[in-house]
């Protein structure tokens, strides 16, 4: 098949949805399928150069709502030479100038949106929500509506987003999502003379050598509960010097500093290390040398962080508000409370309190759901079927009115239920 990837930006440091088109795209390529990218970054921007796919950079945008108007021309004059367009992420130009340059043409685009219909913007954000209501009905809404199908990474996710705006109108498919398998640790031909990624790793860090670390690896954002996750380490880790806590990835929102001064009121200032955003050899390091992944968001669809901690056999401790947590609880490869310093303080004095032998028990299990439920092949293969199913003869689902958030009910036993 021949794939179109439209994404607002392909800077790294915008999160999960050009790492997952990154991703995605290598194991379609790698099966002989061609894809390429239409990003509306500016040609000379540093993350285009180098870019590991066909990238069409028509850039520069305008503003945080990042108009070019450069885009509906060139995919209009160059859309039929694909047999899909994919929309990745909401909110930003490059979704409604796809609807528009492809609305008369026999160019099936679909809608990936990466979280961004949850309702916790809603709740979080209210002004800014009024402010999308001003634009929802005569752009997002068509985007959605005409599109062969919107794609959802988790039966929650797809719940969730008829619960932001009442006029909604969408085929909503749920598709597998996952990232590639880690490196071996040996890292063969990559690492100098076969040192393995957790020693070069320790190696760039070495306050952190015989510590039992705690990785949170993401962007350093309100809606990743970086406070919450602060707040309850200093209470959980008191009786455990051993314990350290390591907040990586970058900060565009301006918020480290204020957490480092939490931290450090908290009397934790030196068991916290910040080392900015990991990428490559450094970032696998990082999991190979972690005793747990912790990951307390308000909000997330499906977090890749999660799955490639799973791939290297790092049990996982989130909230109920990743929605792959029943996945995750389910196959025992990590434990979910809520997004409360309460619930994240359990989830992390449960872990503590774990003998050797069920932390190890948890590891296996880690891999195990990787590889049964999130690896990138898994993802390939679904977005294949997707995208060469026929398409479908009835209209797509009408849904009534916003109905009320309700509690999820929680099956089992599950750390912070008191």
């Amino acid at each position: 098949m021949k794939i179109l990837h439209v994404l607002a930006s392909v800077d790294l440091r915008g999160g999960g949805p050009v790492e997952s088109v990154r991703q995605g795209s290598a194991q379609l390529v790698a099966q002989g399928h061609r894809v390429e990218v239409v990003s509306l970054d500016a040609p000379d921007a540093p993350c285009v150069a180098g870019f590991a796919l066909p990238l069409h950079a028509l850039g520069p945008a305008r503003g945080f709502y990042r108009y070019s108007p450069r885009l509906v021309p060139w995919l209009r004059e160059h859309a039929r030479e694909f047999d899909a367009v994919i929309v990745n992420g909401l909110w930003q130009y490059h979704g409604f100038g796809t609807w528009r340059a492809l609305r008369k043409l026999e160019v099936p685009y679909y809608v990936y949106p990466h979280g961004m219909l949850d309702p916790w913007f809603k709740r979080t954000y209210p002004l800014k929500h009024l402010k999308k209501w001003l634009y929802w009905p005569w752009a997002e809404y068509r985007v959605l509506r005409d599109a062969r199908a919107v794609l959802f990474t988790a039966e929650e996710e797809r719940r969730l987003a008829s619960q932001s705006f009442w006029l909604y109108r969408a085929r909503a498919l749920v598709v597998s999502f996952g990232t590639q398998a880690p490196p071996p640790d040996a890292a063969a031909g990559d690492a100098p003379q076969g040192v393995p990624l957790r020693e070069r790793f320790l190696a760039a860090h070495p306050e952190l050598r015989g510590k039992r670390i705690v990785l949170f690896l993401g962007r350093i954002h309100e809606k990743k509960g970086c406070d919450l996750l602060i707040a309850a380490f200093a209470r959980a880790a008191a009786r455990y010097p051993d314990a350290h806590l390591v907040m990586a990835g970058p900060d565009s929102a301006g918020w480290s500093d204020r957490l480092r001064a939490q931290a450090q009121a908290a009397g934790i200032g030196a068991r916290v290390s910040w080392p900015g955003m990991l990428d490559g050899p450094m970032k696998w390091g990082a999991f190979r040398a972690s005793d747990v992944f912790a990951l307390p968001s308000h909000q997330e669809n499906f977090g890749i962080a999660v799955a490639e901690a799973m791939a290297c056999g790092v049990p996982v401790l989130i909230s109920d508000k990743v929605n792959i947590w029943r996945e995750v609880e389910g196959d025992g490869a990590g434990l979910a409370a809520p997004d409360t310093v309460e619930g994240t303080e359990a989830l992390l004095r449960c872990w503590f309190a774990l003998g050797e032998r069920e932390r190890g028990a948890m590891r296996a299990r880690a891999q195990a759901s990787f590889a049964r439920r999130f690896s990138v092949e898994g993802m390939a293969a679904d977005l294949l079927r997707v995208l060469q199913a026929e398409p479908p003869a009835q209209e797509p689902e009408r849904k009534p009115a916003q109905e009320p958030a309700r509690a999820v009910p929680v099956p089992g036993w599950r750390a912070g239920d008191g």
